[in-house]
């Protein structure tokens, strides 16, 4: 995970402490770093972000949907070269960001 997506991760979890209870947090913090993980053997399951498609990276998302309140949008994008993904931001959907 590179260093601006850990800052990104640290500052949902938190998001995700305010709004849910301790252990529900906690569950979906797991799941969510889990997910993260699970791309170094799944990294062809994202879909290819539009919003990033002209970046000379080819980013992909995940969408990890557990709830309504905890929508994540995971980007990343794949070295073939060095055999590596880098995870480099996750976030909310504005539709899931409480007013």
């Amino acid at each position: 995970m590179g260093a601006n997506a850990e800052v990104h991760f640290y500052v949902l979890v938190e998001y995700l402490y305010e709004q849910m209870t301790l252990e529900r947090a906690e569950e979906v913090t797991k799941e969510l770093n889990e997910m993260a993980l699970s791309l170094s053997r799944l990294y062809h399951r994202g879909s290819v972000e539009r919003k990033l498609v002209r970046r000379k990276k080819p980013y992909r998302y995940i969408l990890f949907k557990r709830t309504s309140r905890a929508s994540v949008k995971i980007i990343y994008y794949v070295d073939v070269k060095a055999k590596a993904v880098y995870v480099t931001d996750f976030f909310l959907p504005k539709k899931t960001i409480k007013k």
